[in-house]
């Protein structure tokens, strides 16, 4: 029978920041001496590919587990769901403060209802998944602190590396991702250690992750993107079915989808890269309100740019742009005319 313990993995930044990389190496050191845990160490999530032995270590992973990672916990947990980690999203504590005064307005009572696929919602299992921004302290002692309360909670089993099927890769490749403190050793030596000690390199890459707790899955992403990237599965919900066709660097159908639920985990935007709320609730007022579609036009703008470099013609705001852009121009029309008219009213 499996131990109890908590699996906690860290992910890796992107690059060779040495502050990023001593604070990973330390978290690893203090998380080794926990006898309730098991640590391991991962590339960047948002880099890993389907067949990926890392992809597949985190696969095998049974139970709760935590995830350290540099990027906004949503984006984290709907990185992991793209790539089949899947679970419900745990409570964290360990947050980084907000300003009251910069607090986002409280939302409209109506409010869109997410699209429940009834097979996909089958297809996640009953643990929990712990998503940790490693942004949000310096100090080791923070992260320490809120794990430990995760592990007291935490009713869960280790996996078994060696109860895995038979295949490629075989357990014992997958078994150097439970050994973090030799795997940055061997980095910081710059390769000159054993090979074997090295993770499976990884290449950058540039794709949109759904937040499927908020899409709808009203198709507006797909009528927008005109370069192959969004599809549609067997149950008929919308996904991210080439992901490769995405222009580096464009966000564009973000600021098209009126739920925030696309997330570019590698932009600069927060609330592009999945920073809870924050940038999207804004937006989408904007739109709604006052008839100023600013997102919508920059979207169009991302979206020729790429066009044009591929020798496309651009389509500006004819194609793909959703109805409530129409809705909102009307409104805004609306609005003027009520405003004109109590002017000439001689109140």
């Amino acid at each position: 029978m499996a131990d109890k313990k908590l699996t906690v993995v860290i992910s890796q930044a992107q690059g060779k920041n040495p502050a990023k990389r001593e604070l990973e190496e330390s978290l690893a050191a203090a998380l080794l001496m926990e006898a309730d845990l098991e640590v391991s160490l991962v590339p960047h999530l948002y880099d890993l590919s389907a067949d990926h032995t890392g992809t597949l270590f985190l696969q095998a992973i049974r139970g709760d587990v935590v995830v350290l990672s540099w990027l906004y916990p949503r984006a984290s947990h709907w990185v992991l769901d793209r790539l089949d980690v899947r679970g419900r999203e745990g409570l964290v504590l360990l947050k980084e403060e907000v300003d009251e005064a910069e607090e986002e307005p409280e939302a409209s009572d109506s409010k869109s209802v997410p699209y429940e696929n009834p097979e996909r919602q089958k297809s996640i299992p009953d643990r929990k998944i712990y998503s940790i921004d490693l942004r949000v302290s310096s100090s080791p002692a923070d992260y320490l602190t809120e794990i430990r309360r995760l592990a007291r909670d935490s009713q869960v089993q280790t996996f078994q590396l060696g109860n895995l099927i038979q295949q490629s890769p075989k357990p014992a490749q997958l078994e150097k991702y439970l050994k973090p403190l030799e795997i940055l050793s061997s980095q910081k030596n710059n390769g000159s250690a054993d090979e074997a000690d090295q993770l499976e390199p990884t290449k950058r890459r540039w794709y949109p992750v759904i937040d499927y707790g908020l899409c709808t899955n009203c198709m507006e992403c797909i009528d927008f993107c005109l370069f192959g990237v969004y599809g549609v599965d067997q149950g008929g919900q919308v996904l991210v079915e080439e992901q490769d066709s995405c222009k580096k660097g464009c966000p564009a159908c973000s600021r098209v989808c009126p739920e925030n639920a696309i997330i570019f985990p590698g932009h600069k935007t927060p609330g592009i890269a999945g920073a809870d709320g924050e940038v999207a609730g804004l937006k989408i007022d904007l739109s709604k309100l006052f008839g100023a579609p600013d997102a919508l036009e920059m979207a169009a703008r991302e979206r020729d740019v790429e066009l044009v470099a591929e020798g496309r013609d651009a389509v500006g705001l004819s194609v793909g742009i959703p109805s409530r852009l129409k809705v909102s121009q009307s409104t805004s029309d609306e609005l003027d005319d009520l405003i004109d008219s109590l002017d000439a009213m001689e109140l």
